[in-house]
């Protein structure tokens, strides 16, 4: 249950996002060399060796932070558009700190705007055709100054409104279907209600950076409840019932939130059937009264709020610890979870009595920090661990070898991948250090938003754009 950001240090605002080694440029030209796949936690660098970050693996990259680490962050949904595939693009977001003194912790909510990419061919023209080749330099260096910073183009915009917050946050969510309404995990053993709506709006009304480093404001809570008897991690807003939520504890125990108006009303009797701390909470998509948990104590669990207060059913999930799980929002019978050991695993619900097992990875070396299904395609989730990856995966790819080898006639090298990698691992993403949390934007197909101890990366893989359906195109 690796959760804390250790020693937390104030980050370094920077103009060039964090995608590979601290000695790598961003701006550096990938060698036209062939290349070399390299693993981390499998290949060792050599002395005088060093990853070259390559910009046209991705149609947007960039890296931002808020002042102190977040542990956790969630993407608030805006009015701006459903689906959204042209840039430039906007974002909002809640985050919440830990700073190095309870005192010093905030609530971030932020507003990235501007954001200007490029979408890119998997198999860039120059590699197909000789004759582009060999262009004068002109073309070139208008495509590095049309790239800008990591593929990203000019920098964005960022404003920032900074709300106290009693305590480092644990996790915070905002709510589907009030955006404005976020719930915070305090590391104090409080879950506070909270409403930012003109916070939100005094973002929408400029384009301005403002208050970066400025005020941080006093607001007084909507909700705080205090009856759980320990601090928490997991907790989760329903997508089927505007205001009900759930929050779990390190001390095994869940309580349900019901909506009362402008309040709410915990009930003080909590779910219990985990033998150790509840680590994550996912409500059904579909189901109003069905939630799943995930534990220490390897196992997830799947409650029904009208048959009483014990689970419904329950089974071991991993050998170890199941810090994250992930209720799938497109296949409503399929769940993934990640663990301590590194793995992460893919259910069907509907065969939960027999063997619901459908897949199990092992890829990453290090426990698993954040596991999220893809909003716009239903066999795509992404995965961040502390082996300092962020992975793409795609269930629906097997291996085709004449694929493979036509691909590499294109582009006239042998790109020398293992041949142990999965086939349904779609892109790996690098850079961040202590990857802690990643969400998909939901209104926009193909975005990824990650924290970690450095800050956040907003990144958006050339190679994601292929499996969004052909109506977000």
């Amino acid at each position: 249950m690796p959760r804390s950001l250790k020693n937390p240090k104030k980050s370094k605002r920077k103009n060039r996002p964090s995608s590979k080694k601290e000695e790598a440029s961003p701006s550096s030209v990938v060698p036209s060399a062939p290349a070399k796949v390299w693993q981390p936690g499998v290949d060792e660098m050599e002395e005088g060796e060093e990853l070259q970050f390559d910009p046209s693996a991705y149609n947007y990259l960039r890296g931002f932070n808020i002042g102190w680490p977040c542990l956790s962050f969630d993407v608030v949904q805006d009015s701006l558009g459903l689906v959204r595939t042209e840039f430039p693009h906007t974002l909002y977001g809640v985050a919440g700190t830990q700073a190095d003194q309870q005192s010093a912790n905030y609530i971030g909510i932020f507003k990235l705007s501007k954001i200007t990419g490029k979408k890119r061919d998997l198999v860039p023209a120059s590699l197909n055709n000789d004759e582009e080749m060999e262009d004068d330099d002109s073309s070139s260096s208008d495509e590095d100054e049309d790239m800008g910073d990591a593929a990203g183009g000019n920098a964005p915009v960022l404003q920032i409104k900074k709300v106290a917050h009693q305590g480092c946050v644990n996790r915070i969510r905002s709510m589907t279907q009030k955006p404005h309404i976020c719930a915070t995990w305090g590391d104090t053993g409080f879950v506070q209600v909270w409403d930012f709506s003109s916070h939100l709006n005094s973002l929408a009304e400029s384009d301005a950076p403002n208050n970066r480093d400025g005020t941080v404001i006093k607001q007084t809570p909507i909700m705080k409840f205090g009856g759980h008897k320990d601090e928490g991690y997991a907790i989760d807003w329903s997508p089927v019932v505007p205001g009900r939520l759930v929050s779990g504890d390190c001390n095994k125990c869940i309580h349900l939130w019901e909506p009362t108006g402008d309040s709410w009303k915990v009930d003080s009797t909590p779910f219990t059937g985990h033998d150790a701390s509840v680590e994550d909470l996912q409500w059904s998509p579909t189901e109003a009264n069905i939630f799943a948990s995930s534990s220490v104590d390897g196992k997830i669990a799947i409650w029904d709020t009208r048959e009483g207060k014990k689970p419904k059913f329950i089974f071991k999930a991993h050998d170890a610890d199941v810090n994250v799980i992930s209720w799938n929002r497109l296949a409503s019978c399929m769940i993934a979870s990640g663990s301590d050991d590194g793995s992460f695993s893919i259910r069907d619900l509907r065969q939960i009595k027999d063997d619901s097992l459908v897949a199990h990875f092992k890829y990453h070396k290090k426990p698993i920090t954040s596991v999220e299904w893809s909003p716009h395609e239903a066999s795509t989730l992404a995965v961040s661990s502390d082996d300092h990856q962020l992975t793409i995966w795609d269930l629906s790819l097997e291996r085709d070898e004449e694929e493979e080898a036509e691909f590499k006639a294109k582009v006239k090298e042998q790109v020398n991948a293992p041949e142990d990698l999965p086939p349904q691992l779609l892109f790996v993403h690098q850079g961040q250090k202590d990857l802690k949390e990643l969400h998909w934007h939901p209104q926009i197909p193909g975005m990824i938003i990650s924290t970690a101890a450095d800050g956040f990366n907003v990144l958006m893989p050339t190679n994601i754009d292929v499996t969004l359906p052909s109506a977000a195109s």
